[in-house]
C-alpha cells in the first residue's frame, strides 16, 4: 500500500536515495543559514534587537545543514550535487519571493520593508517546514539511525514559526498590516507551485533511484497534483494566518547544539 511511511521507509533504506534526500535537505538548510546570517548583519538599526533572533534562526539552519551531512557520514556516503530543479530556496528566489541573495550580498542596511518580506517568506516557508517535520516525527521519531535528527530539528522548525508569526504581529501592531498580508499571499502562492514543482522532481529522481514502476510514478505525481490543487483552492490560507503563539520569544536564547551529529 502506498503511503507516505512506505514511501521514506523505501528512500531511508536505499543508500542513494538516501543520499540524495539527505544531500538537497542540507544544501537547503546551508542557504538558509547564509541567508539568515546576512540579514542579522545587516536588519536597519531600528531593529537591531531582531538581530540576534535571526542570526540565531540561521545557527539553527546551519546546524541542520550538518546533521544532514553528519546523517550521510554515519553510513560512510558522501553529499551528491543537488539537481536544479529541487533547488526549493533557489527557485523561491527566482520567483522573486523573500529577499534576493544579490541585495544580501551587499553591505547596504535593508529596510523596515525588507525584513517584513524576509519574515513573511519565513512564515510560509516555515509553515512547510513544520509541517514535514511533524509527519516525518510521527512516522520516525523513535527511528534508531534518523530518529534524533528528526526530533531535534521538528522542534527548531516549531519555534522558527513561532517566531513569524510573534514578529510580524508585531509589525502589523504598528501600521503594516496591508504590507503584511499583500507580501504573506504573494509569498503563499508561489511556495505551492514550487512546491508542487520540486515534489514532482525530486519523485522522478527517487523513481528512477528506486526503478520504480510507471504506475507507481504516475500515481505519486497525481497525488503531487491533487495537494497543489487543494492547497491553490484553499489550503494556502493556512500559511497566511497570523496568531499569537503559546511560545513566545521562541528565539530569544543560543541555539541548541547538536554534537551528537557534527
Amino acid at each position: 500500500m502506498l503511503s507516505a511511511k512506505s514511501l521514506f521507509q523505501e528512500i531511508l533504506d536505499d543508500d542513494e536515495s538516501f543520499r540524495l534526500f539527505c544531500s538537497i535537505a542540507a544544501s537547503g538548510e546551508s542557504q538558509g543559514g547564509w541567508e539568515n546570517g546576512r540579514i542579522a548583519a545587516l536588519v536597519p538599526r531600528s531593529e537591531r534587537a531582531m538581530a540576534p533572533k535571526i542570526a540565531r534562526h540561521g545557527a539553527d539552519e546551519d546546524k541542520h545543514g550538518r546533521i544532514f551531512n553528519a546523517l550521510l557520514r554515519k553510513r560512510g556516503l558522501t553529499p551528491v550535487p543537488v539537481p536544479p530543479e529541487t533547488d526549493y530556496t533557489m527557485l523561491l528566489e527566482r520567483e522573486g519571493i523573500g529577499l534576493a541573495h544579490e541585495k544580501l550580498k551587499r553591505d547596504e542596511p535593508l529596510t523596515v520593508r525588507d525584513v517584513i518580506v524576509y519574515l513573511s517568506h519565513s512564515r510560509v516557508t516555515e509553515q512547510r517546514a513544520a509541517e514535514q517535520m511533524v509527519m516525518l516525527r510521527r512516522y520516525f521519531g523513535d527511528h534508531p539511525e534518523v530518529g534524533r535528527a528528526v526530533r531535534m530539528i521538528s522542534g527548531d522548525e516549531d519555534n522558527h514559526l513561532a517566531y513569524t508569526h510573534e514578529e510580524l504581529l508585531r509589525f502589523a501592531a504598528a501600521g503594516h498590516g496591508r504590507l503584511i498580508q499583500r507580501t504573506l499571499r504573494a509569498c503563499a502562492l508561489a511556495e505551492i507551485r514550487v512546491y508542487r514543482d520540486v515534489s514532482l522532481a525530486v519523485m522522478a529522481h527517487m523513481g528512477r533511484i528506486l526503478d520504480w514502476p510507471r504506475a507507481r510514478s504516475s500515481a505519486l505525481a497525481a497525488g503531487i497534483h491533487a495537494v497543489y490543487a487543494y492547497e491553490r483552492l484553499a489550503g494556502w490560507h493556512r500559511m497566511v494566518t497570523l496568531r499569537m503563539p503559546e511560545h513566545r520569544n521562541a528565539l530569544g536564547g543560543p541555539a541548541t547544539p547538536a554534537r551528537e551529529f557534527a
